[in-house]
């Protein structure tokens, strides 16, 4: 597992520094982004008490995964080592994971409360998170880089300057992601580059939405 962690540290280092060489001494929310990504999240688990709503757990893992992206980014900027972050979510099992609905939705607010408070990532909350979604350490893994590799081909097609165009045909960049990556081998040493590689096929082929 450790290894798994220091392979996504240094690959969130990596898009971090694409964006800007000396991101970490940017100052950047990370807190912010975090608690905003948690309101999505909610969404798609459902909160409305004047409607019908079904708990949409895929969604939910990815919006996890969306979180993890800047939870990284801030434990690197705290310089935490990869053997800590590993040990916090190893206890991820022994974290009771939270009972129904509302106490999911509280912890997703508790989760929240405390990355705010303390502007900086909870780590321990994550992890009960993970857990009471079904996100085990190996999917957040595969996912990450995933998710990773589309923002990196996000930002190399203009993203930042507002030129990239994310529908091509009649699916989102995210939709073709996950086709991609199931066409692939996410244990391949290759697997970053292969999809890399996809997606820039695909999205020169497909015509714009």
């Amino acid at each position: 597992m450790e290894l798994q962690i220091q392979a996504m540290l240094a690959l969130q280092d990596e898009i971090n520094a694409h964006i800007h060489p000396h991101w970490r001494g940017q100052g950047y929310p990370w807190y912010r982004a975090i608690w905003v990504e948690c309101a999505e999240l909610l969404d798609h688990y459902g909160w409305k008490w004047w409607k019908h709503q079904t708990p949409d757990l895929e969604q939910v893992q990815l919006e996890l995964v969306d979180i993890w992206h800047f939870g990284l980014s801030d434990l690197l900027t705290r310089a935490v080592p990869a053997a800590r972050i590993a040990a916090a979510l190893q206890q991820v099992p022994a974290v009771p994971a939270p009972a129904g609905a509302e106490a999911f939705r509280d912890a997703v607010e508790h989760f929240a409360a405390n990355t705010l408070g303390a502007r900086n990532f909870d780590l321990p909350g994550f992890a009960a998170l993970m857990h009471a979604a079904g996100l085990d350490v190996d999917r957040l893994y595969r996912s990450y880089v995933g998710k990773n590799v589309l923002n990196r081909f996000r930002q190399d097609r203009g993203y930042r300057q507002g030129t990239y165009r994310k529908r091509w045909g009649d699916r989102e960049d995210n939709e073709w992601l996950v086709i991609l990556s199931a066409r692939l081998d996410p244990a391949s040493e290759t697997f970053a580059a292969e999809l890399y590689a996809a997606l820039g096929a695909c999205y020169e082929t497909v015509p714009g939405g």
